[in-house]
């Protein structure tokens, strides 16, 4: 195994850990699964590379008028979109997934950081 496939694997299995810290954390955030959590990894990783950049975009004019600060609400926005797309991954409300995006990012920079090198 290469050196850059080791390290996507790594990325993947530490990005499972983090959101499986962060549903601990949050009660609104459900996941029935083991297969529900790993899909929603994988779903998440898509919407953030894929879908992100383009919310982004189109509502870059807000995000120039609150500075940057409503970003945490597209995230949390993405969050639910994994949510409502994954079968056994919920999320009770918004302020929840907004919130959770925030640490799950967090969770996963810092595992990252630590164990990805």
């Amino acid at each position: 195994m290469d050196r850059n496939s080791r390290n996507n694997l790594t990325s993947f299995l530490l990005n499972l850990v983090a959101l499986l810290l962060v549903a601990h954390l949050f009660h609104g955030i459900i996941i029935t699964n083991i297969f529900s959590l790993i899909l929603a990894v994988l779903v998440i990783g898509f919407i953030n590379t894929f879908v992100g950049p383009i919310l982004l975009v189109l509502t870059l004019p807000i995000n120039i008028l609150t500075i940057g600060l409503f970003t945490f609400i597209v995230n949390g926005m993405l969050f639910a979109l994994a949510a409502f797309v994954v079968p056994g991954f919920a999320i009770t409300d918004f302020s929840t997934a907004v919130f959770g995006s925030v640490v799950y990012s967090i969770f996963s920079i810092i595992l990252n950081a630590l164990f990805n090198k």
